[in-house]
């Protein structure tokens, strides 16, 4: 219990750091570099453009290819205090759970690590263990696109990860990419009563939400041969969709908001094909006929890469040894996983708690799957030497 309540502490310092994506994480990045620091941890802050924001990687152990890469992301999505029986930002238990945003995605496995950090270091003594956490995973895996970028080209990056997002500690090989676009739509105003003398941009964007239905449909006569997922083929969504003024006015402007999660890498490649040609073959034309400066522009919100799962994967083996799983899954949700495994590293994801208390009022993680969590990595001392 009392190595629990030393996670517990640690758990409510985290969930006290509003790290809503919208806000900076640099106050925890910092509360979680002192405490590797403390342990003798070569801690690395990287900040983004903005200065606001940051991914830590650190390193324990020798200076040398390979090793353990244990990673999470900082960030929380936003809240309703309304709608929580208590603040959301103060670690509160009840019945053997501990109720704060965050607490499950996936603060909850950055306290384990971090309570079994001294353990940890001393594990590290032949082959490095190394800590990744990063910002705005939620809003697009942003800060772990950002980090690959710093690790690819290192002749000493880690060999293996574990991805703590919260999956009942079930051993996770294989995941859906989520990739996220907003279109907007520039037109020409007028009145409606002469719809030739302008150009509507909620009517193209119509079109495009029409386009992106048919591939809907060609995505599921794509679905690869065996498929694990549920669903077993490429998603695609309509988020949203704002534009014009009033009844009676053309519609100058429009902005559409979607996403598809491709199963393998040739999805994601074909909508993009498609879509592309269509407007450059059907829409434009047609909108710059009578208007020149119409356009259609395409923002990239996040492309994260998914989890291919692989015969030969040394993490997953990892992973099996520490839980005494003997069989992997595949999830619909994505995580930071994929883009270490693009990098060259084995990649699984495997963490404490529950994806259905992700997201919602009174998100929560149970001291059972807590205890859990500090298992695992108690059991790599008998499999890292």
């Amino acid at each position: 219990m009392f190595e629990l309540a030393a996670c517990r502490d640690i758990l409510a310092d985290l969930v006290a750091f509003p790290t809503v994506s919208s806000e900076s994480n640099l106050p925890v990045i910092a509360y979680i570099a002192d405490r590797l620091a403390d342990v003798g941890a070569r801690v690395e802050i990287f900040t983004d453009e903005t200065g606001t924001k940051a991914n830590l990687f650190a390193s324990l152990g020798p200076e040398i290819a390979g090793g353990l890469m244990l990673s999470g992301h900082t960030d929380v999505v936003p809240v309703d205090e309304h709608m929580w029986m208590s603040d959301p930002f103060e670690l509160t238990e009840r019945d053997g759970r501990f109720y704060g945003r965050g607490a499950c995605d996936m603060k909850g496995f950055i306290a384990c690590c971090l309570a079994r950090r001294e353990e940890l270091a001393a594990l590290a003594e032949k082959r490095p263990i190394h800590f990744a956490f990063t910002h705005d995973e939620e809003v697009g895996c942003i800060g772990a696109k950002a980090l690959v970028e710093h690790l690819k080209d290192r002749e000493m990056r880690p060999g293996l990860a574990i991805v703590g997002e919260p999956t009942l500690m079930r051993v996770i090989e294989g995941h859906k990419g989520c990739c996220e676009y907003t279109v907007t739509f520039t037109g020409r105003s007028g009145h409606s009563s002469a719809p030739d003398a302008g150009v509507n941009a909620v009517e193209y964007a119509a079109r495009y939400i029409a386009r992106l239905m048919e591939l809907r449909d060609g995505l599921k006569q794509r679905t690869p041969v065996g498929s694990r997922y549920d669903p077993p083929y490429a998603t695609l969504n309509v988020g949203g969709l704002e534009g014009g003024m009033s009844h009676n006015v053309i519609a100058p402007r429009a902005v559409l908001k979607w996403e598809t999660r491709p199963v393998v890498a040739e999805d994601l490649g074909y909508v993009k094909q498609e879509i592309a040609e269509y407007c450059r073959t059907r829409l434009l034309p047609e909108m710059r006929r009578h208007t020149p400066e119409a356009g259609i522009e395409t923002e990239v919100i996040g492309e994260a890469a998914a989890l291919f799962p692989k015969n030969a994967n040394s993490a997953r083996d990892l992973a099996f040894a520490l839980t005494g799983e003997n069989r992997a899954d595949v999830v619909p949700f994505g995580t930071e996983a994929g883009f270490f495994q693009e990098i060259g590293m084995d990649a699984v994801v495997c963490g404490p708690g529950s994806i259905d208390q992700a997201h919602k009022p009174d998100e929560f993680i149970s001291a059972e799957q807590l205890s859990q969590c500090l298992t695992m990595l108690d059991r790599l001392g008998e499999h890292w030497a």
